[in-house]
């Protein structure tokens, strides 16, 4: 089965366009990169931001999303994220990504995985620094106001849910809010596992997309 992975704008090797970001506006970068590899449809699946690109994705182009994928991820970050993620954002701005790194980290791995697997934060602290700043802004304000719960009850692709008992970025009640909502969707919640869980349990993590394409095929 072939998979694409990419960089979302203003992130990694992407162009880092000026904003305003809108979880609109991602869905159809994917969309077009999509169009340009000659792909109709495809198993869309993300964590973390790329959860919620996938879900949004899933919402404006439902015809192109034969199975959905929604690892440690939110339709909603609450009432209070909008200010949240602007101060997180303006912290950034003002004392650049490194003042952020400590916060991320604890928040992506638990602490056992943390000492036990110094190699891979680092390697995900490295990624992090090199974000651009301002593209860094607009993604945060992007995140706080996301809102797609209403998107939810029209989702009919088979969809996984997905989520570490140890996450407090986007807690367990959240996934279990978007599995009550999706007909049809099962939720895997992975025990000592926090926020990057495609990091910490790469392979619960690939055994779950692969019950989701095996469901697409028996539909």
């Amino acid at each position: 089965m072939p998979v694409l992975t990419y960089d979302c704008r203003g992130h990694g090797a992407s162009d880092k366009p000026a904003g305003p970001y809108t979880v609109e506006l991602f869905p159809r970068d994917l969309a077009d990169l999509m169009d340009h590899i000659g792909w109709t449809s495809a198993l869309v699946a993300g964590a973390s931001m790329g959860g919620c690109i996938s879900l949004a994705f899933a919402a404006n182009y439902p015809a192109r999303t034969v199975a959905l994928g929604l690892i440690d991820t939110t339709a909603w970050y609450g009432a209070q994220a909008p200010a949240q993620w602007a101060e997180r954002g303006e912290r950034a701005a003002i004392a650049g990504m490194s003042a952020l790194v400590e916060f991320q980290t604890t928040r992506w791995f638990g602490d056992a995985f943390r000492a036990k697997h110094p190699d891979v934060v680092k390697e995900c602290v490295e990624v992090f620094l090199r974000n651009d700043v301002q593209a860094y802004v607009e993604t945060c304000k992007m995140l706080g106001a996301a809102d797609l719960r209403a998107a939810l009850p029209s989702m009919t692709m088979p969809t996984a849910v997905v989520v570490g008992d140890e996450d407090y970025a986007t807690p367990v009640a959240m996934a279990q809010a978007m599995h009550s909502t999706i007909a049809g969707s099962t939720l895997t919640v992975l025990a000592g596992a926090r926020h990057l869980t495609p990091l910490e349990a790469p392979d619960r993590i690939a055994d779950e997309l692969r019950t989701l394409a095996g469901r697409v095929k028996n539909r």
